[in-house]
């Protein structure tokens, strides 16, 4: 389990997303430290996935302040905030959101195309890391669904984010393919010591992380830290 180094990567002060009359996020204070790995659960509604968004540039808070590796996102111009996106986030969503007639080589390459400059060798060895050196050539749809996840965790990873988001990424897989995924995850988190902050709604996955954020009606309702499955307890 990589060290917490107790530098901040993540502040929120006062955080807030309304839409209209919704209060889709209650004003939220939050620090999250560089190599932790959060998982943030709740009922749909209850105002994850809008953190998760508002974390990775996806959406802009109402009010409140928010900091990612230093750095106020809320001064951010659209143009900036897009390059943030490209350079320092990686996300993983549920719905692979693949090139469906683009290989899994390809799909990679993409990601290293809107960061810099595409590296068919780079992005090769990342596939090679998730298990997939032999499916190159395959498009999605010759791919199962935790293969086309491993795809998306390639893409996510190719341009080497200090933050890694994921939204659900295991909620269309069954329960080997969640343990495959859960197990790559945790490997190149010990390996990249990046920042892992995922939404699920799955208990089991939660207990790969070492904190968990319970959420309920856009509010925060409690923080609590917990041993990691597969850590060594002593």
């Amino acid at each position: 389990m990589p060290v917490e180094s107790g530098t901040c990567i993540i502040e929120t002060a006062g955080l807030t997303k309304r839409y209209g009359d919704i209060c889709a996020l209650a004003p939220l204070d939050l620090q999250v430290s560089e190599g932790e790995w959060l998982t943030v659960m709740g009922h749909s509604g209850s105002g994850k996935s809008t953190l998760l968004n508002l974390l990775g540039g996806l959406d802009r808070p109402t009010a409140g302040r928010l900091l990612v590796g230093g750095e106020d996102l809320l001064a951010f111009s659209e143009d900036h905030l897009a390059r943030f996106r490209r350079e320092a986030v990686g996300i993983i969503f549920q719905q692979h959101h693949l090139i469906p007639y683009l290989t899994a080589l390809e799909n990679v390459m993409m990601a290293q195309y809107f960061h810099s400059v595409p590296d068919q060798a780079e992005a090769r060895q990342a596939l090679e890391r998730v298990g997939l050196g032999k499916r190159l050539a395959n498009r999605p749809g010759e791919l199962s669904g935790g293969e086309q996840q491993r795809v998306c965790i390639a893409r996510a990873i190719i341009n080497s984010p200090k933050l890694l988001l994921g939204d659900e990424l295991t909620g269309n897989l069954d329960h080997k393919s969640t343990r495959l995924v859960m197990e790559l995850l945790k490997e190149l988190h010990e390996e990249e010591h990046f920042t892992l902050v995922l939404v699920t709604h799955n208990q089991e996955v939660a207990g790969w992380g070492g904190r968990t954020l319970f959420m309920d009606d856009g509010k925060l309702v409690k923080d609590l830290r917990h041993e990691r499955k597969g850590d060594d307890p002593s």
